[in-house]
């Protein structure tokens, strides 16, 4: 994640409503409500700045207060729990998230197809408010930073090994291998071919079909509906005044949850790749201490940035960040198998159509460790980010068409994560399978990306390179995450007091260091899974919201 949902407005003056966002430009079905923009909220000044949604809030904040002292205290008793929670719901409940996906992206392609493609964002006079070029470096920004850096290498590898074992049995018959679909057992092209179609079909389009349906309703329910941005609007077409009571605190209180978790997750396994990346390159040994000053430290950084505000913080910090990205990316086209890499990339687009069907199919597979292991935590890790990530592309898209909206969230950044993955994972199983190089084949998943870079040249500048872009993701996905929970938590309001921020940046620290004390990674997953689970269900109901809130807007 590189930007925040406030970076980019709009430079051009829009009439603003009290909350801060644009009122409709020309035609639109506005609705009436009585609700006034935080008037269930706390305020005052003390200490500090106060306007906070109390509910929401007091729940939200005392809840995750609880859980971060009773993991930290009861550190040894609740890995085994964590690793009961994720292996029971991924393994009971993978249908049900892949489903959900599915369903997501089905209604994404008939949303673009139908009539209701042609409703404008914002009114129909609205006028989009970045040019194309803007607005597509911002939806890839807007993406999965520190989840490209760390399964970038570590996934491809991890599949097409798995894929050249096969299929292997227990005692019952029960498969116990990884491998997606049946594997590819003894056969480098055809375990390459499933490696990749299988990473980029969890980095592809079902990911940001998830993204795309939370912006576009957020979208949709702000600029053309007049309504808070808030997770609760959504649900007005459903559940009308009742949005504005328990049914809709108990939805913000999910979504903060959801966002928090996500974050945290994300966090960790940056910390995890961080740590590794100092170890290999400075001899630094990766402890359990070591991540949590890690995680200190950076967490201090986002505050600074938080504090900075959004054009000397966050948005300056995204700009070094994308120009970073971009120039590891590029390095390694040009000194790794750049030949390999540029016939891979049309190659694994074909592969990943011709393998979808088979990957997205929620039922009779046999292949459970993949489809519990990775596809459903993936999912729902994608569907705890989805108030994140879908509020900064609402933030960024007013004025343009849904058809337009939809075609460009699902295309582009899929586009970029296709390129991203045949780079460095095409460029590691080519060091594998071609190369005969063992580093990347024998390395920890948090150390593939620095093996792999460790057979180029520069090695040290790159591996360097590769911890500053994992830290600098981590820091911007700190200082945005803050900023959009802090806007469920002071009831829509997108100008809330620093203090409220800053609150939230540092419980997403405490958050991700107590759950890497608490079980690592398997906690870290866990709690994804857990606040990913009831979040899924809620957003299943919300497409029904969006079709209705399309229905009657002007066309």
């Amino acid at each position: 994640m590189g930007r925040s949902p406030g970076d980019d407005l709009p430079e051009k003056p829009h009439q603003t409503s009290e909350d801060g966002i644009p009122a409709p430009s020309g035609a639109a079905n506005l609705i009436d409500t009585d609700y006034v923009i935080g008037q269930d909220n706390i305020k005052g000044e003390y200490s500090f700045s106060l306007d906070i949604h109390g509910k929401v809030f007091i729940i939200s904040s005392a809840t995750i207060l609880l859980f971060v002292i009773m993991t930290l205290a009861l550190q040894n008793e609740v890995e085994p729990l964590f690793s009961a929670i994720r292996n029971w719901l991924t393994g009971n409940l993978a249908w049900l998230f892949m489903s959900i996906a599915n369903i997501f992206v089905v209604l994404c392609i008939a949303l673009i197809f139908s009539p209701l493609g042609k409703v404008r964002l914002g009114g129909r006079d609205a006028k989009p408010d970045h040019s194309y070029v803007g607005w597509f470096s911002m939806l890839f920004a807007a993406g999965m930073g520190i989840g490209l850096m760390f399964y970038g290498v570590a996934e491809p590898m991890s599949h097409y090994q798995a894929s050249m074992g096969g299929v292997t049995l227990d005692a019952s018959g029960a498969r116990t291998d990884w491998a997606p679909l049946g594997g590819a057992a003894g056969d480098a092209k055809a375990s390459a071919d499933l490696a990749m179609a299988a990473t980029i079909f969890h980095w592809g389009l079902h990911p940001w079909a998830i993204y795309a349906i939370v912006a576009l309703s957020l979208a949709l329910f702000s600029y053309n509906k007049g309504l808070p941005l808030s997770i609760r609007s959504i649900f007005y077409p459903l559940l009308g005044e009742r949005v504005w009571g328990w049914p809709g605190h108990m939805i913000d209180i999910l979504a903060v949850f959801a966002t928090l978790f996500g974050l945290a997750t994300s966090l960790g396994i940056g910390a995890e790749q961080a740590a590794a990346g100092i170890e290999y390159l400075f001899g630094i040994k990766s402890t359990n201490l070591s991540k949590v000053v890690l995680i200190v430290g950076i967490t201090l950084i986002a505050l600074w940035s938080v504090l900075a505000g959004l054009d000397k913080g966050v948005k300056m910090l995204s700009q070094i960040n994308m120009g970073l990205a971009l120039l590891l990316l590029v390095f390694i086209i040009v000194v790794g198998p750049t030949l390999a890499i540029f016939t891979g990339f049309f190659k694994n687009l074909v592969t990943y159509a011709e393998y979808l069907p088979a990957l997205s199919n929620p039922f009779g597979r046999t292949d459970a460790e993949f489809t519990q292991g990775w596809t459903a935590f993936y999912w729902a890790w994608w569907i705890s980010w989805s108030p994140f990530v879908g509020m900064f592309i609402a933030r960024v898209s007013r004025g343009r068409t849904v058809r337009e909206f939809l075609i460009s969230v699902l295309l582009v950044p899929t586009v970029v994560s296709v390129l991203w993955m045949t780079t460095f994972g095409g460029t590691a199983i080519d060091q594998a399978t071609v190369q005969n190089l063992v580093g990347v084949k024998d390395a920890v998943l948090e150390l593939k990306l620095f093996a792999m870079l460790g057979e180029l040249p520069l090695k040290e500048i790159t591996s360097f390179l590769g911890i500053v872009l994992v830290i600098v993701f981590f820091i911007t996905s700190s200082d945005s995450g803050s900023l959009v929970i802090d806007t469920i938590t002071a009831g829509g309001k997108v100008d809330a007091p620093v203090p409220q921020r800053v609150f939230w940046a540092v419980i997403e620290g405490v958050i991700a260091i107590a759950l890497l004390l608490g079980g690592g990674l398997v906690a870290l997953q866990a709690m994804a899974v857990s606040t990913g689970l009831p979040f899924a269900l809620v957003l299943a109901l919300g497409c029904v919201s969006l079709v209705k809130g399309l229905m009657s807007e002007p066309r």
